[in-house]
């Protein structure tokens, strides 16, 4: 049916148009069952290239023309994925926002690299799992274990093509998404290594397990954004500054310490020696700021002196005002400081102030979940309701993110969860912003309207806090 539409579709074009103009214009459209938004946003790198309303059919459309050909990624809040267009395209997707990303489909031209792509990304995150049993094997067993893995989708990418016809840049993306998943798990090894095997010291490597890095292309423009391509440099220049400060800077005793400053500055060092393509370079400069500033979570002289190193090498104002914001951030999140009055809706739609949601003379944890995430959500719900046992006198409130408010109620009366204690926030911005959200194992503990700790971990062992509590 996909298909009968999509010939419907460009026969109408074509009929309609300029044959040159149609040549050169862009359709991209689909169907999202259960919506969770109004719209979707068409990005190229991180610009809005256009938004389209989504019908009472579940459908929308984008006809574009001028399109800069190359990845682009759609946002249908709160998930977002990629897409490869090129001139002429057309391109129909089917989803259902139950499983985003495994019901994906692409129809179209160039549907083959797209469809390639996120099997690529749901075989990551798979086989992610099955690589973490591999660090513990030496360095020779686990390289030929990867490079067996790579090899088979190489093979897989190399059949998919024969007879097709897939643009040279097309073949780039698709090759992108099994090199650099691939050598990331190289880069990762020599640290996870040493944690499964609790060796004391990093093992050592031959110059043959880093063969790849020959070939390694720092400065490709169409890359840029492509998670794979910028998970895989961030690890490595920490691998590459982590080893050079233990070997050169006499650095050993601080290697664990990732958050130290002085290796944060070689890092930056580092990424301006290398890298010249100019948004990659500020969006990893970027990284190792906000990394930094967020492991030490102190207001200190240390932190002004990282900032102003981060402004030196930086050539963006728009990255500048945001790691200044988030250092103001920081410093109106630090002990005793009363948490910043933020305003959450609860499960009656009622507007309410978070000082009114903790308990007076009562220790209060804030934790975090979102829909998009099935499996932390299973796993914090047991958690928390451990915790509740262990600490009673504590009251654990869930704060909601990025979820529709009805898909969000839904969850909240399946899984039977306490609706007193459940809150979420209509400006998602606003709340990462102002609590300082980056990973969903984050916790505020507050005592009171005070603050305990705004960088907490739900995991960790809360009896830790019995002391800084006892004082307040």
């Amino acid at each position: 049916m996909n298909r009968i539409l999509l010939f419907i579709l460009i026969s109408t074009l074509i009929a309609c148009g300029d044959k040159k103009d149609v040549e050169d214009t862009v359709y991209f459209g689909g169907e999202i069952v259960n919506p969770t938004s109004d719209y979707v946003v068409l990005f190229k790198n991180d610009v809005i290239v256009d938004s389209a309303k989504i019908n009472d059919d579940n459908r929308f459309s984008f006809r574009l023309k001028n399109v800069e050909e190359g990845l682009h990624h759609f946002d249908h809040a709160p998930e977002l994925q990629y897409v490869y267009l090129e001139k002429g395209d057309s391109i129909i997707i089917r989803l259902n926002t139950v499983a985003f990303d495994e019901s994906l489909v692409f129809s179209g031209s160039n549907e083959q690299v797209n469809n390639f792509m996120i099997e690529m990304y749901l075989n990551y995150e798979d086989e992610d799992r099955l690589v973490s049993s591999f660090y513990k094997l030496k360095p020779p067993e686990f390289s030929a274990k990867i490079d067996s893995l790579r090899n088979q989708k190489i093979t897989e990418l190399e059949s998919l093509i024969i007879g097709e016809e897939l643009s040279e840049n097309a073949f780039i993306m698709a090759k992108a998404s099994i090199d650099y998943n691939s050598f990331l798990y190289k880069e990762k090894y020599p640290f996870f290594h040493k944690k499964k095997t609790s060796e004391e010291n990093i093992h050592q490597l031959k110059v043959g397990f880093y063969d790849y890095r020959k070939n390694l292309d720092f400065n490709n423009k169409s890359l840029t954004y492509f998670r794979p391509y910028y998970d895989f440099m961030l690890h490595h220049f920490g691998n590459l500054s982590y080893m050079a400060c233990a070997e050169n800077c006499g650095m050993e005793k601080y290697l664990d310490k990732k958050n130290h400053l002085h290796l944060n500055r070689h890092k930056m060092v580092l990424i301006d020696s290398v890298v010249t393509e100019k948004e990659l370079k500020n969006n990893l400069f970027r990284n190792v700021a906000m990394d930094y500033l967020l492991k030490v979570h102190e207001a200190s002289a240390e932190s002004t002196k990282f900032i102003a190193e981060f402004e030196r090498f930086s050539s963006n104002d728009k990255h500048k005002e945001e790691i200044a914001g988030l250092y103001r951030g920081i410093q109106n999140l630090q002990e005793n400081k009363r948490i910043p009055n933020i305003t959450l809706e609860n499960t009656n739609g009622t507007a309410t102030s978070i000082h009114n949601i903790v308990k007076q003379k009562r220790t209060t944890v804030f934790y975090f979940w979102t829909a998009t995430q099935k499996r932390h959500f299973k796993n914090v719900r047991k958690h928390v309701a451990k915790l509740q046992e262990t600490y009673p006198d504590y009251s654990f409130v869930g704060i909601n993110l990025r979820t529709s408010k009805q898909q969000w109620l839904g969850l909240v009366e399946e899984h039977g969860l306490d609706k007193k204690r459940q809150f979420r926030s209509e400006d998602f911005n606003e709340l990462q912003n102002t609590l300082l959200i980056d990973n969903l194992h984050k916790c505020v503990v507050t005592k009171d309207t005070l603050i305990v700790d705004a960088f907490g971990h739900l995991y960790q062992n809360f009896g830790s806090y019995k002391k800084a509590l006892a004082i307040k």
